[in-house]
């Protein structure tokens, strides 16, 4: 008799998530860190674009203590301001924008 499953399968084997399974952070190593950022959320009402640089720093975070596996920020859905070859500083105008 089978609980719980179809029958005639007898076995089965059960393979882990690819990504989004990792470790809670019981001991609070970056609950400041997740604080900040839903603190930021409810101030912008969850415009997450606006508290990027906060998630950025939860995931870095997690990721130096161990509470996810290390990985690329690309990986994870950020990428590097763009600069302009001509002007290091990226909140400065090109001479290609108008005024």
């Amino acid at each position: 008799m089978s609980f719980g499953r179809p029958p005639g399968i007898s076995s089965f084997s059960v393979l882990p998530p690819e990504r989004g399974s990792f470790p809670l952070d019981h001991e609070g190593e970056c609950k400041v860190a997740m604080m900040e950022y839903l603190k930021c959320m409810k101030e912008n009402k969850s415009d997450n674009g606006k508290c990027r640089h906060l998630s950025k720093s939860y995931l870095e975070c997690r990721m130096d203590k161990g509470l996810m596996e290390r990985d690329e920020m690309k990986n994870l859905g950020f990428q590097e301001p763009r600069q302009n070859p001509h002007n290091s500083d990226p909140s400065l105008p090109t001479s290609s924008s108008k005024v």
